[in-house]
């Protein structure tokens, strides 16, 4: 087998763990920022809950 294959196959082999590593690293961020958006709209439904309880016991 020649010298330079081996560098494409080490290629081929470093690319493929760089792409494993890249789409673990984007879920991870992609999950944070969707629990992280979770929390602000939960906040919001919270907020509004009470002003409408405070409404209700005025009334």
């Amino acid at each position: 087998m020649p010298f330079f294959m081996w560098f494409i196959v080490a290629g081929i082999f470093v690319s493929a763990y760089m792409t494993i590593r890249s789409m673990k690293e984007d879920r991870e961020f992609d999950e944070a920022f969707i629990e992280d958006e979770g929390k602000v709209y939960i906040e919001r439904m919270e907020e509004e809950k009470k002003k409408r309880s405070l409404t209700e016991k005025a009334n």
